[in-house]
């Protein structure tokens, strides 16, 4: 399954980096959403994006926006990360791999031939607004590229 550009997005609950559970719905009426998923805790191209949103937190935040990062990767692993990198916004944990799948950033075989890794989540970024309606899609199929952020901000800038 995927999601599609002006319908519904698909609530979710999930753990972050500290156990406590962030469902998107918790965001509704309040904060736009920008939904990034990525491939790895600790590997330089989501170290990258990540510490990008990071820096930039306060452009997203004039946008009236909430950032949220999902993987698959344990609410442990981004803990630790957490503590290292000093994130500002919540790491989720789709240990489950049902989230990933839903939204279609999925990788069924990661780095195929290399690690072999089963079920990743892609690198991939939304955007959604404040009620809920999904207004920008982009999944990656190279893990080692970012998402666009120019075209994130303008699509947020819209929904001002």
């Amino acid at each position: 399954m995927s999601v599609k550009i002006g319908e519904a997005a698909p609530n979710f609950t999930l753990k972050n980096q500290n156990m406590e559970p962030v469902s998107l719905a918790d965001f509704r009426g309040k904060k736009n959403i920008v939904l990034l998923f990525f491939p790895l805790v600790n590997s330089s191209p989501c170290e990258k994006e990540l510490c990008t949103m990071r820096d930039g937190m306060k452009d997203y935040e004039n946008l009236d926006a909430q950032v949220l990062a999902v993987s698959v990767d344990s609410s442990f692993a981004h803990k630790l990360w957490n503590e290292k990198q000093k994130f500002n916004f919540p790491l989720l944990s789709d240990f489950n791999k049902e989230v990933c799948q839903t939204y279609g950033a999925y990788y069924d075989i990661f780095g195929a031939g290399k690690f072999d890794y089963k079920g990743v989540a892609k690198r991939a970024a939304f955007v959604i607004d404040k009620n809920g309606i999904l207004h920008y899609a982009e999944i990656l199929e190279v893990a080692g590229e970012e998402p666009n952020y120019n075209a994130i901000q303008e699509t947020l800038k819209k929904l001002s």
